[in-house]
């Protein structure tokens, strides 16, 4: 049942995400901008965390996810170390998926040919 739901809270997620694409002018970079800044936000308001809970890893996988998972690492490390927390927590707490994304991105482009758009 946990997969189902994950799968049904995420595929909302994505789209709802597909509509605002689709139906308004906003480009990809700015919508996925506004998922994560929205992530943080939700997670600052104390409403991630529950929404996590309930729906598993159909809310921690998407952009709401990461923007949720630098917010968490940002008041950690304040709690911790203070005003330079702010910039290093975000890093500390991400670390590991972006370094994920930049490997797996890069053996990507070994193994297929990239082609221009024309």
């Amino acid at each position: 049942m946990d997969y189902v739901k994950a799968f049904l809270i995420g595929g909302a997620i994505c789209a709802l995400v597909q509509i605002l694409l689709d139906r308004t002018k906003l480009m990809p970079g700015r919508v996925m901008v506004l998922l994560v800044c929205t992530g943080a936000v939700l997670g600052f308001l104390n409403i991630y965390e529950p929404f996590t809970k309930f729906a598993g890893a159909g809310a921690s996988v998407p952009l709401l996810g990461f923007g949720n998972t630098l917010w968490k690492g940002v008041k950690e490390a304040v709690d911790k170390e203070g005003l330079i927390g702010t910039f290093l927590g975000g890093f500390k707490a991400s670390a590991a998926g972006i370094s994920a994304a930049l490997i797996f991105g890069y053996l990507a482009s070994l193994v297929f040919e990239p082609k221009m758009k024309k």
